[in-house]
This record gives structure tokens, sequence and C-alpha cells, in this order.
């Protein structure tokens, strides 16, 4: 409420504002020439008049006409009125700040409560303020009923006997049997992948001696446990062998076949005798282009042999 409002409801009637007198610049001089004069520039006034007219008493304007128009007074009596009407304001406000109050509290129990009651957390234990002997019990009730459950539910519930799950990286399942047949795949391919790089530094000749043998073996079955001189196959297969320091070989009258056991023909002319007993090629040329130890091994060999007949024959002579 403004000051003008608080007058005219408790006293009379509302006045103008009252104006304020501005200083202006005098004009001095015709209207040939314009001087401008400065109204105190220090604050002090050079005249006595304005002096009294600022301190003079500031007179309120108005008309008494307008008060005398005036159909009914406005005119108010100071005391037991005035005690009334701050009362009866007093009373509103107190009136106004209950009825608040009153909304407030409605409005509070309009609100949902939450009752903690059955608040629990993750174990199943009841949260809030508790004391001690509470907390203990909910925890041995907690157990007691984890271990009632595992109890009844057997393997399936404790999960006892179940496969362990396995998982990569990314969180997929690994499936065990099929990675155990995997690596079961795997290792049989290195197996056959390394009997056949040993198989492949065997030679022809090797090769056939094998297959040979197992057919040896098949027929095993049906030949007798004892063989003895007479027998006709055991005879022609130790014939039919090879001995480089056979004595005899030149006198047999069976000639060779003029091919190898691989179907290959055979080299017919005179060539170096080496430690295995294998003979060259059908296109050997004739010269030898090894580094000279089959020769000189041959040559130790005999001269241990002549060293020791000669020793055995100084022994006869003494």
């Amino acid at each position: 409420m403004s000051l003008a409002d608080y007058l005219a409801k408790n006293y009379l009637t509302a006045d103008s504002k009252p104006e304020k007198r501005s200083k202006k610049r005098k004009r001095k001089g015709g209207s040939d020439s314009l001087i401008i004069a400065d109204d105190d520039p220090l604050g002090w006034s050079s005249t006595t008049a304005a002096r009294e007219e600022d301190d003079g008493p500031v007179t309120v304007g108005g008309n008494s006409a307008e008060f005398r128009k005036a159909k009914s007074s406005k005119w108010q009596a100071i005391g037991a009125a005035s005690a009334s009407t701050d009362q009866a304001a007093a009373d509103a406000i107190l009136a106004s700040v209950a009825a608040e109050s009153t909304a407030r509290v409605l409005a509070e129990d309009e609100v949902p409560t939450i009752d903690d009651s059955d608040l629990k957390d993750e174990s199943g234990i009841q949260a809030g303020l508790q004391s001690g002997a509470q907390v203990a019990a909910q925890i041995k009730r907690a157990k007691d009923m984890e271990r009632r459950r595992f109890a009844e539910g057997g393997e399936e519930g404790s999960g006892k006997g179940q496969e362990t799950i396995y998982r990569d990286a990314s969180g997929r399942i690994i499936n065990l049997a099929m990675k155990r047949a995997e690596a079961r795949k795997k290792a049989e391919e290195q197996v056959a992948k390394a009997a056949a790089e040993l198989e492949g530094q065997k030679g022809d000749v090797q090769r056939v001696q094998l297959a040979k043998r197992k057919e040896e073996l098949a027929e095993a079955k049906f030949l007798p446990v004892a063989r003895y001189a007479d027998d006709e196959d055991l005879n022609d297969e130790l014939k039919e062998r090879d001995r480089w320091n056979d004595p005899a070989a030149p006198f047999l009258s069976k000639k060779k076949q003029g091919k190898s056991v691989t179907g290959k023909p055979l080299y017919t002319g005179p060539a170096m005798p080496n430690r295995y007993g294998i003979r060259p090629g059908y296109r050997w040329d004739g010269v030898d282009r090894g580094n000279g130890f089959e020769k000189e091994y041959f040559a130790a060999q005999n001269k241990r042999k002549n060293l020791k007949d000669l020793d055995y024959a100084w022994q006869m002579d003494e």
C-alpha cells in the first residue's frame, strides 16, 4: 500500500504530490546577447531569498472545496476503533495462516506413505534401524531358509553334479564335445602328416620290402611252426639274397634277373662297392663322383684284417 492510498484511507483525501521546483538558468540581457549564469556551483546561494525559500514550510496542495463537497466524513477517531481494526486485520492474518497450514496438512495426508517394514536388501535382511539382536535373528533365519531350499531342491537346485559351462572372450558358450572332436581330429591329422613325411623319406626298395614283409606275415598263418633244411621256400629265399663277400657267387648256375625289385633295369657293368650294397642305376656313366670315403673305408677294413692274419701267422711260427 502506497503512502497516498494510506492517507486516503485513514485521513482525508489523497493530495497530489508536491511539485519540486526546478532551478532554471536565468537569461540576462536582451535578445541580441545571451548570458548563461550557473546556479551556485559551490552549493551556496547568493541571495537570502533563495535560502528563505528553501527553509520555508512545505505546503500541501489541495482544495478545501472538495472537502466540503464530500457527503460523508472520512475523519476517524484514534482509539478503540483503530484497535478493533488492527485486531480484525490480525485475526484475518491468523485465519489465513491457519487455512494454509490446514491445506498443507491435507496435502501431506494425500501423499502415499512408504512402509519400510517390508523393505529388504539383496540378502533378504530387513532394512532400516534395528537392534543387533534383530539383525542376528534375521541373518540366522535367512541362512536356515537357504539351507532348507538347497536340501529340498537336491542336486539340481544346488548345482552339484552339473556340467561346467565354459565361455569364450565374447561370452558365447563353448561346446566341449565339439571342441574335443576338433582337437581329436587335429591330432589325427598331425599323426597322419608325420607318417606321410616318414614314408616320403623312404626309398622305393624299402617300400617294396615292407610290402613283401606284410605278405610274408599274412602267409605265416598257414606255415608250420618249425622250418627244416629241406624247406624249398626257405632255400630259394636264401639263394636269392645277394652277398658281396660270397665266394660261391660266381659258381651259381642260376642267372640273375635283369630287373630290380622295383621293376627297373639293373646296371651290369663294374662299380665300386659300398657299405650298403646298393648298385648304381642303369643310366650311370661310370664316373665316381663321391668323396672317396667308401674307398678308404674298405681299405681300412682290409688293412685291419691283414694285420690280424699276420699276427696269427707269427704266433704260429713261434
